[in-house]
């Protein structure tokens, strides 16, 4: 760990995910100078705020005009400086997505985003603060690197690494109260590349954010009732995604269950189902997440049960899926 900075993992379980954020953000631009925030009127729920009291001629709200804020990270960059925006996923990915587009990608310019309050977080906020449709939006625009971490750990980890990384990048958290999963911070995290929880040889579970956790608990108990070896990969990194770790998990695997807070159309499913149609390699696939169709409204942990993203649903999807019959010979030429 670089030295200056003031929040360890030990912190973990008295921050929540923005609020961890928030403090790493604020090392960093102790060190770095370059380092500018911004809020749409959004300081105190996105936890940026905290930047803005440590560095306040470096942090500029422009009140309620996502657009705008977009448009002024833009200018920022050009001028040299390394931006990060705050607003909450909803506002960065839909109310402002041409200006993501347009004036921080298609000028690769180095703005990053961490977006909050992301997928059902917000539950029972109701439909115009949920957002889960964001991963497809943002995976779409060329130059974008999308991070989904798994807790406020991966979190720290995933704000650090972006800083130096070339080009836009759109980090997704929740609102703040998910829980935490990692141990410590040296578990490899690299950007572009998933992390390996545990080896398996009958079915993999590619995962992302709250999903994480509930497919580790899932694969103990699978392991322990069904006597089923699961692989679980934490696919952080929507994009680029990694097609080494997927395909190695189709050839070694032959059964694949990806898991997101995410509609299932265009985010982390479609990512993994993309490897997949272009290595022309045969298996059993199955995306989970929210279906086609608007989220219902309710408490977050409510939500994740009815949509089968808790250890309950995961449980019963992999069994479901380990029923599926297909040919699992070892010649792939002729699928190719």
């Amino acid at each position: 760990m670089a030295t200056g900075l003031t929040w360890t993992v030990y912190d973990a379980d008295s921050m929540t995910q923005a609020e961890i954020y928030g403090t790493v953000l604020c090392d960093l631009g102790a060190m770095n100078e370059k380092i500018v925030g911004l809020s749409a009127d959004l300081a105190k729920s996105t936890k940026i705020g905290a930047f803005g009291d440590k560095f306040p001629g470096r942090f500029f709200n422009v009140g309620v005009a996502e657009q705008n804020l977009f448009g002024v990270a833009a200018g920022l960059a050009k001028s040299g400086l390394v931006p990060f925006v705050s607003t909450m996923a909803a506002f960065a990915s839909m109310r402002a997505a041409e200006q993501v587009r347009t004036d921080i990608c298609y000028q690769h310019l180095p703005g990053k985003s961490i977006a909050t309050h992301a997928g059902a977080s917000f539950g029972q906020a109701g439909t115009t603060h949920h957002c889960t449709e964001d991963l497809a939006i943002m995976r779409s625009f060329s130059g974008m690197t999308v991070i989904v971490p798994a807790d406020g750990v991966e979190t720290a980890n995933a704000v650090r690494a972006c800083v130096e990384w070339d080009g836009p990048v759109y980090i997704r958290i929740g609102r703040g109260f998910e829980p935490r999963f990692y141990e410590k911070e040296d578990y490899g995290f690299r950007i572009g590349k998933a992390v390996t929880l545990s080896e398996g040889a009958d079915i993999t579970l590619i995962c992302c954010g709250v999903t994480v956790l509930p497919c580790m608990e899932a694969a103990k108990i699978l392991k322990e009732e069904d006597g089923l070896s699961v692989r679980v990969l934490n696919m952080h990194t929507i994009k680029p995604i990694d097609s080494e770790a997927v395909l190695s998990a189709v050839k070694d695997t032959r059964r694949l269950i990806s898991f997101e807070e995410h509609n299932t159309l265009g985010g982390l499913g479609t990512a993994v189902a993309e490897v997949i149609a272009r290595s022309g390699k045969g298996c059993a696939f199955v995306p989970v997440g929210i279906p086609d169709c608007f989220c219902e409204v309710g408490y977050p942990e409510d939500l994740y049960t009815h949509y089968g993203l808790d250890t309950d649903g995961v449980v019963a999807k992999v069994r479901e899926v380990m029923k599926i019959e297909f040919e699992a010979d070892e010649d792939w030429e002729d699928e190719v």
